[in-house]
């Protein structure tokens, strides 16, 4: 599910910067998606 929401955000991302489409709010969704990443990353599945 997180993946699937980041990738969705880098795709409107990408369509911001070439587009010029939603300006500073797709900007933004990809930083909170990029912070959820790295907080996903860092905390992960830990096996035991």
């Amino acid at each position: 599910m997180l993946w699937t929401i980041l990738v969705v955000l880098l795709v409107l991302w990408l369509l911001g910067l070439v587009a010029h489409v939603g300006g500073a709010f797709i900007h933004l969704l990809l930083v909170v998606a990029l912070v959820v990443f790295v907080i996903n990353l860092l905390s992960g599945r830990r096996t035991v």
